[in-house]
């Protein structure tokens, strides 16, 4: 799925109108820490996964 100029511009109007020019920030903000912490997840997760391997007897 490939979305235009067009289309993403009348996703940004509609996000405008639901929440507003001041919500914004605010969730861009949220969004970001989300997104942060998804990455922190994934990343000890890995760490987790991974530290066995290196601990298992030859």
């Amino acid at each position: 799925m490939n979305l235009g100029p067009v289309e993403l511009i009348l996703i940004l109007v509609v996000i405008l109108l639901l929440f507003g020019a001041r919500k914004l920030p605010e969730l861009a903000r949220g969004l970001g820490q989300s997104a942060r912490e998804f990455k922190k997840g994934i990343a000890e997760d890995k760490d987790t996964v991974e530290a066995p391997k290196e601990n298992k007897p030859s």
